[in-house]
């Protein structure tokens, strides 16, 4: 387009209407096909980030049975008189693997709070009771998001519980056991052993069921990460999250 005025005629640059909704369009397009991609790309850095978290917390908890004559911590007091008591639910899941007391007891290796919170957790996952537990009442307290199945119940009357045993015994114990839900089905050793996850609750579970605005989801996409009593983190895929 051209402009008269004193000075004479010269060209003035500009877009059209036109050219400009192209332009809008275009930049449209790439965000919707990048999206996806970025989202993604957020996500694995976040699991990688959960299994640092993991990582630290399996290595704290090796430390302590060192320091501690060789056997895994026993403080059923604790999972019993942190805020909310045990299992303050009636759904699922029928014990209580939320991991405040083991925050309590491994502060002395883990000075970091936000170890124990996988940074992809949030929203109602989060904040649920089965998932969400504080270390005392304080409103700055610590909070954890993990799960230690084998720490889920203040008595020792199922041989899958580990309070207080060597780790050698509580692989004995669980092979004999016959615990299903277990991978591999037959522990061979520390190494096969999960003992600290992600919380999730798998769609397909029996009676009780999780909460119905949680059924089938987990913090990570598809799965979950693990680390098992050998200290090593493990992804693991769950077709019953999604």
């Amino acid at each position: 387009m051209y402009r008269s005025d004193k000075h004479g005629s010269h060209p003035e640059a500009g877009f059209t209407l036109i050219e400009l909704l192209v332009v809008v369009a275009i930049i449209a397009l790439l965000a919707a096909l990048l999206f996806p991609v970025f989202a993604k790309a957020r996500e694995k850095a976040r699991q990688s980030v959960c299994q640092s978290n993991l990582r630290q917390i399996g290595i704290a908890l090796s430390m302590y049975v060192q320091d501690y004559d060789g056997t895994l911590p026993d403080r059923r007091d604790l999972k019993t008189s942190l805020p909310g008591g045990w299992r303050p639910w009636a759904t699922f899941p029928s014990s209580d693997p939320r991991s405040a007391w083991a925050a309590i007891i491994l502060d002395p290796y883990i000075k970091n709070g936000a170890v124990w919170s996988c940074p992809s957790i949030e929203g109602a996952f989060g904040s649920a009771v089965q998932v969400s537990q504080a270390t005392n009442a304080a409103a700055d307290s610590v909070t954890t998001r993990y799960w230690m199945w084998r720490f889920d119940r203040p008595d020792l009357s199922q041989l899958q519980e580990f309070w207080g045993k060597t780790e050698e015994r509580a692989v004995v114990d669980l092979r004999a056991s016959g615990d299903k839900t277990i991978d591999p089905k037959v522990p061979q050793g520390t190494a096969d052993v999960e003992m600290v996850v992600d919380p999730y609750f798998p769609a397909g579970v029996p009676p009780p069921l999780p909460p119905a605005n949680l059924i089938g989801k987990a913090v990570h996409m598809g799965g979950r990460n693990r680390v098992f009593l050998d200290g090593h983190v493990k992804w693991k895929r769950d077709i019953r999250t999604n």
